[in-house]
């Protein structure tokens, strides 16, 4: 089956003249793109494309470097500009060989439209292939949409990309934590384990026998996990957030009436409860308004 290329599309409220600036400048462009940790041109002649490198860091121990050549065109009076590009690396444990692709710049009424298509030959064979499409490809189109959003909120609010990447990893980070405690604290502790002092605290606080007591740990560690799960698809976190402000205080003063012994316990329902009550309201926080590579057309 033929690969498709990647392509990714905006509409950006600013001039033709910035877009092109802050995509053709290096100094500018490693900002915003999350494919990039550094892009720097080489000395050329005049009439000769564009040389550069380029550097993008993948954990603390490895770093993937690269070449590019670049021919850009630049045309004011029809409205519409390109920018050629053909890159690639030595490094054998890159999964990108060598590709080719294009910036284009269409000025419109209420902006400009600007897109990018680019294709690549990836290594490791058969295998390489097989992962591209099944993980990289997807992973590294998310990463050019995402990106292109950035830009487009800095063009157009002044916020940097540096502000917009902390608060949208910090929302996400915060999201997966919670959806872990969540689904950890109803699967462990009540559904698989049955802990004792779990039966304790809710067939005290609803005056249950210990085998109705057994069921409603049952039934809590249930909807722990489903709302452990809400987390990872909920689109509007801000909610998600707000209710377990709500949630959390009422949870401590639930487990220390029933329990009151638990309250002097290492790692307490009361520091528990409060450290992920101000986690919540520092998400709540960085949630609003993150940038989104669902804001671009992904298709021509």
């Amino acid at each position: 089956m033929k690969r498709k290329p990647i392509y990714v599309e905006i509409l950006i409220e600013s001039d033709l003249e910035n877009v092109w600036d802050t995509s053709q400048n290096p100094q500018l462009h490693e900002q915003w793109d999350l494919r990039f940790s550094s892009i720097t041109y080489l000395p050329k002649k005049e009439g000769e494309p564009q040389q550069f490198t380029y550097s993008r860091t993948v954990g603390p121990f490895y770093k993937v470097e690269g070449w590019g050549k670049s021919v850009g065109t630049f045309h004011n009076g029809d409205g519409v500009s390109s920018s050629s590009l053909h890159f690639g690396t030595d490094q054998r444990l890159s999964p990108i060989r060598e590709g080719r692709g294009y910036w284009k710049y269409e000025a419109q009424e209420d902006g400009v439209k600007f897109l990018t298509q680019y294709d690549y030959d990836v290594n490791f064979g058969r295998v390489g292939k097989f992962m591209d499409k099944l993980a990289f490809r997807p992973a590294i189109g998310w990463a050019t949409a995402l990106s292109f959003d950035v830009l487009k909120r800095w063009l157009e609010k002044g916020e940097t990309p540096h502000a917009q990447y902390l608060r949208f990893f910090s929302t996400y980070l915060i999201t997966f934590l919670f959806a872990f405690i969540w689904i950890y604290q109803g699967l462990m502790p009540k559904v698989i384990a049955m802990h004792p002092e779990e039966q304790a605290m809710v067939g005290n606080a609803f005056s249950l026998s210990e085998s109705q007591a057994t069921v409603a740990v049952l039934v809590i560690g249930t909807l722990e996990i489903l709302f452990g799960i809400i987390w990872l698809f909920y689109k509007r976190k801000s909610h998600l957030f707000i209710l377990q402000c709500i949630l959390f205080p009422l949870l401590t003063i639930a487990a220390v009436y029933t329990a009151p012994p638990a309250a002097v316990h290492p790692f307490n329902p009361v520091t528990f409860n409060l450290s992920l009550l101000v986690l919540s309201l520092l998400g709540w926080l960085v949630c609003k308004d993150v940038p989104s590579a669902k804001s671009c057309q992904r298709k021509r």
